[in-house]
């Protein structure tokens, strides 16, 4: 994973998102943190081109996210902090097999890799179950799975244990910890970045702590109880 922000910034309006910032990102685990408006989803949303820069540029494994859009989406996949949403098919198997059929593949193909996304997400039982029957714990992974059999190198995640209890937050942290992509996740749920490689804190727009989790977590909670 290759991603570089050079001199990036984003502005709403007359709202300032994100300060222009400078860095590269290549570590497998990378989680970001912040307050709530801090410009944490905005820095993640860039990064496959959900959001555009109003200055500098991202790139993402050498493509730019504005010129070269469309590949870059096939490189960074994004699920969002409700994925019912996302789910765009009744049928979970369906859904995950949606994007593939968008994509022209060929029928064997995309039963063939839809089955191998359900195996080794754990979700085989989940196959012809509706969407809206899911908890929330199978709701996020049908959401992944959804996301990764289509390919992409990098898997940023939002909030991906919001609202859930336990034994579902213990089902997505364990899933997310096995993933063989690159991951980039957005958490108020700082147990979950814990044993991340990298941490990054963002607070109005800034990024004010880059580096260590236990340091950077530290950094946190000093800025959550200014």
């Amino acid at each position: 994973m290759d991603i570089r922000f050079a001199d990036c910034s984003v502005r709403f309006g007359d709202r300032v998102a994100l300060h222009p910032l400078t860095l590269s990102l290549d570590q497998r685990r990378i989680g970001i943190i912040g307050l709530n408006g801090s410009g944490k989803t905005t820095f993640a949303r860039l990064i496959n081109g959900l959001v555009k820069p109003t200055t500098g540029s991202v790139t993402v494994n050498g493509l730019d996210t504005v010129k070269d859009d469309k590949a870059v989406l096939g490189q960074a996949g994004y699920i969002f902090q409700n994925p019912q949403n996302q789910l765009i098919m009744p049928i979970v198997a369906d859904d995950i097999a949606f994007g593939l059929k968008n994509r022209g593949l060929p029928k064997d193909e995309i039963e063939a890799r839809t089955q191998a996304v359900l195996l080794r997400f754990g979700i085989t039982h989940l196959a012809r179950r509706r969407v809206h029957e899911l908890s929330g714990g199978e709701t996020q992974l049908a959401a992944m799975a959804s996301v990764v059999v289509t390919g992409p190198q990098i898997l940023i995640l939002d909030e991906p244990t919001n609202q859930l209890d336990l034994k579902n937050r213990q089902m997505v942290a364990s899933t997310i910890g096995g993933l063989e992509q690159n991951a980039v996740v957005i958490s108020h749920d700082l147990p979950l970045i814990a044993d991340f490689e990298r941490v990054l804190l963002f607070h109005e727009g800034h990024l004010i702590a880059d580096g260590d989790p236990a340091e950077t977590i530290h950094r946190y909670h000093e800025v959550a109880l200014c």
